[in-house]
């Protein structure tokens, strides 16, 4: 495995452990589609959220999050659409988070938008 797939997985799980501290359920990792892969799916309440992680070493290139274009965005509206549908669920509302983790300089920082993604 790269050192950039090992990076993103490590990622992942402290998004996973942040996402699960503050009380939501996780649902679904990686999950993949012909539209591409959700991160994570979880539950907040009544609330589905799709949440894509974003994993970088340093901030030297600015934050992880400022990797999200807007058909990034597009496209995670679209992913979140196509999982509703597959698992036949139906929920109050859905949102879209963005988890950003930059693992250099000592403590992983992480650096969570709920909501991110209108």
């Amino acid at each position: 495995m790269r050192a950039k797939d090992v990076r993103g997985r490590f990622g992942e799980e402290l998004a996973a452990d942040h996402l699960q501290a503050l009380g939501l359920i996780l649902l679904d990792r990686n999950w993949r589609c012909d539209v591409g892969e959700v991160d994570i799916v979880a539950r907040d309440g009544d609330t589905l959220v799709i949440c894509e992680v974003k994993t970088r070493s340093s901030r030297r290139f600015g934050s992880p999050l400022e990797a999200i274009t807007p058909e990034k965005a597009a496209r995670l509206r679209r992913l979140a659409a196509c999982w509703v549908r597959e698992h036949d669920v139906h929920p109050l509302a859905i949102r879209i988070d963005l988890v950003g983790i930059v693992l250099g300089g000592g403590e992983p920082q992480i650096e969570h938008v709920r909501g991110a993604v209108g």
